[in-house]
């Protein structure tokens, strides 16, 4: 098959998960390839190139089959549904969450995206300014969980994983700390998808209450 940065970008997204971001090398990739390394950088500047082309990869993947809301649905369960499926599709890739952070997407079906995504908020009464201010507070939130919960998978520890305890609270002076001993529980919960529920529903609840009750 003919080199492209579609291939090197497909190429990479399969070695992410066997070595992580921090593993992904433009060596490991050429090697996978069975090319030499400068043979890449004929498609690919440098590895921030090569982030963008496999996030553009990603957000193809995301966007499959999207559709704008059927009639008489909540613009909240349109949005949160989207934001779900961000979450479903970076976690389909070790680091896919790093990976999708910061890079730059010039994939062509990007604006109708953003379209029906400000269609289906502007229809539901908040001002264009508002939901294009409102939306990116959703896509902060679901990326900065994201990179967090696949942290804390313990992928990137080469014993035990730190994170997987059966006391949270283990090593916190309880007469010092009451407050942290108590929480500990649910600020290092294993039930992510509990934990993500919870915050996406407080942030579409800020979102109506700032901008749709006034």
């Amino acid at each position: 098959m003919k080199l492209n940065s579609r291939l090197i970008a497909r190429t990479a997204l399969g070695l992410l998960n066997e070595v992580g971001l921090d593993g992904l090398t433009m060596r490991l990739l050429a090697k996978e390839l069975g090319v030499q390394a400068a043979a890449l950088y004929w498609h690919l500047k440098n590895k921030q190139e090569l982030l963008d082309a496999m996030a553009a990869i990603m957000f193809h993947e995301l966007n499959d089959g999207l559709e704008a809301p059927r009639k008489n649905t909540d613009w909240a369960d349109w949005i949160g549904d989207r934001v779900r499926a961000m979450r479903r599709m970076m976690l389909t890739y070790r680091d896919g969450a790093r990976v999708f952070a910061g890079s730059y997407i010039a994939e062509s079906e990007l604006p109708r995206s953003i379209e029906l995504t400000l269609a289906t908020m502007v229809d539901a009464g908040f001002s264009v300014r508002d939901a294009a201010r409102g939306f990116p507070v959703l896509l902060h939130y679901v990326i900065g969980f994201t990179i967090e919960e696949q942290a804390r998978d313990g992928a990137a520890y080469l014993d035990q994983n730190p994170y997987q305890t059966d006391d949270p609270a283990q090593g916190v002076d309880e007469q010092r700390f009451p407050l942290a001993a108590q929480a500990a529980a649910d600020l290092l919960d294993a039930q992510t998808e509990t934990g993500f529920e919870d915050g996406l529903q407080v942030i579409l609840a800020g979102l109506r209450a700032r901008y749709l009750d006034n």
